[in-house]
C-alpha cells in the first residue's frame, strides 16, 4: 500500500541549499538537487514503517545527498575524520558536516518526508576536556509524548556524516552513546592532492 501511495504522491520539485567546506564553514557553495534525485530520497524515506527504519534510511539518504553535492562542489574530496584529507581543498571538519547535514535534514523536514523525527540544532560533545566535536541531531517524535508522560528525556539521535567519506551513509546513533565517545572514522581512499583553503580541525 505504501508503494502505491508513493506512486500517487505529488511531483517533487527541484531544490537547493548551501554546503560548507574547508573547515569552520570557511567556504560555502550552492548545490542544486534535481527532481529525480529528490524523488529517490522521498521514496526511500516514504516506506519506513517506524522510527528505527526511518533512521536507517536517513543514514543512506544523507550519504546520497552529500554524494550528489560532491558532484557539484569540492566536497567530493572529503574523507572520514580529519586526517585522510588533511590539507585537501574541499575537506570538511565537524562544523562543516554538522551545519550541512542539519541543512539537509531541514530540507527533508520542509518537504514533510520525515514521519517519525524532527530536526534539532547541532549538538556538541567534549571528551578529555579538549576534544570538541559537533553533529547534526534529530529527535523521535513519538518519544516526546511518552517522555512527557513519564517525565523522561525524549529519544534523541545524532546524524554524523563526519565519520565517513563523501557519499557514504552517515553514522546514526543514540545521543547518549555518541556523547560517551562512540563513533568510528572510516576512510577507504587516501587523498594526496593538495589545494587552497585553510582551517584548524576541532576534533581529534
Amino acid at each position: 500500500m505504501s508503494l502505491l501511495l508513493i506512486g500517487l504522491a505529488p511531483a517533487v520539485s527541484a531544490d537547493s541549499l548551501s554546503v560548507c567546506y574547508n573547515y569552520n564553514c570557511l567556504a560555502e557553495a550552492e548545490v542544486n538537487y534535481g527532481a529525480e534525485q529528490l524523488t529517490r530520497v522521498r521514496d526511500l524515506l516514504g516506506v519506513a514503517r517506524n522510527a528505527a527504519e526511518e533512521r536507517e534510511r536517513l543514514s543512506l539518504a544523507i550519504g546520497w545527498l552529500l554524494g550528489w553535492a560532491g558532484e557539484q562542489t569540492p566536497i567530493s574530496a572529503d574523507r572520514g575524520g580529519n586526517f585522510a584529507d588533511d590539507g585537501v581543498f574541499g575537506r570538511m571538519d565537524c562544523i562543516d558536516h554538522s551545519t550541512t547535514t542539519t541543512r539537509l535534514l531541514q530540507l527533508l523536514e520542509s518537504h514533510r518526508w520525515l514521519s517519525f523525527h524532527r530536526v534539532l540544532e547541532p549538538v556538541r560533545r567534549v571528551l578529555y576536556l579538549f576534544e570538541v566535536h559537533y553533529s547534526a541531531q534529530i529527535e523521535e517524535i513519538e518519544s516526546l509524548t511518552t517522555a512527557s508522560a513519564l517525565a523522561a528525556a525524549p529519544a534523541r539521535y545524532v546524524v554524523d556524516s563526519w565519520f565517513r567519506d563523501n557519499g557514504r551513509p552517515a553514522v546514526v546513533m543514540a545521543l547518549p552513546s555518541w556523547l560517551d565517545g562512540q563513533g568510528w572514522e572510516e576512510s577507504g581512499v587516501s587523498v594526496v592532492a593538495g589545494g587552497l583553503g585553510d582551517g584548524s580541525p576541532i576534533e581529534h
